[in-house]
């Protein structure tokens, strides 16, 4: 990356693998699992949602579909968590918006925010990884694999520059592939 790159007041530069003209992704400090990356926009005053201009909310959402694509594919997840906490109430740690891609996988656990709608899941399909998720402990089953926030630690500047840089040239050639497969 040729200038700093700031998410909020922390310098982020040797965190980020992907920039776009109004957004970055970046390596998370304290990931809940491998893959738990960030999309955030380039303009620091971006506190909210609402505070993105069209052309930026255009470039924004393009790069979280963009990462959330690389991301599945990279980790191999079933399924992903895209989360935004837009304001303090609602559990934004940091004041500089942010989107979360966090990978999510059959084997131990379908998301953090619809266990109360498990058992109101009717399609074939979710009903069948319902039965998955309680055969491998269903909520209980899910604690081994996501620490709460507490227990997680942080990972070291020298580790998520590693981690950017191997997912950078991962997206690159990921890029390429996709390029190629549309002609």
């Amino acid at each position: 990356m040729n200038s700093n790159i700031y998410f909020s007041k922390f310098l982020v530069t040797n965190q980020v693998f992907y920039k776009s003209k109004h957004s970055f992704a970046l390596v998370n400090l304290k990931p809940l699992v491998p893959g738990h990356v960030l999309v955030v926009p380039l303009r620091r005053s971006v506190i909210s949602l609402s505070d993105l201009t069209a052309d930026e909310n255009d470039d924004f959402f393009r790069t979280v579909q963009l990462i959330h694509r690389f991301i599945k594919f990279q980790f191999k997840a079933d399924s992903l968590n895209i989360a935004i906490q837009d304001g303090p109430e609602a559990g934004q740690t940091v004041p500089h918006l942010h989107t979360h891609i966090i990978p999510r996988y059959r084997t131990n656990n379908v998301g953090d925010k619809i266990y109360e709608m498990i058992d109101e899941w009717t399609f074939d399909t979710w009903n069948e990884r319902r039965e998955e998720y309680l055969n491998s402990g269903g909520r209980e089953g899910r604690k081994e694999f996501a620490k709460p926030d507490d227990q997680r630690t942080e990972t070291t500047e020298a580790q998520m520059a590693s981690e950017a840089q191997k997912l950078a040239e991962s997206l690159s050639k990921y890029l390429a592939q996709s390029d190629q497969q549309m002609r």
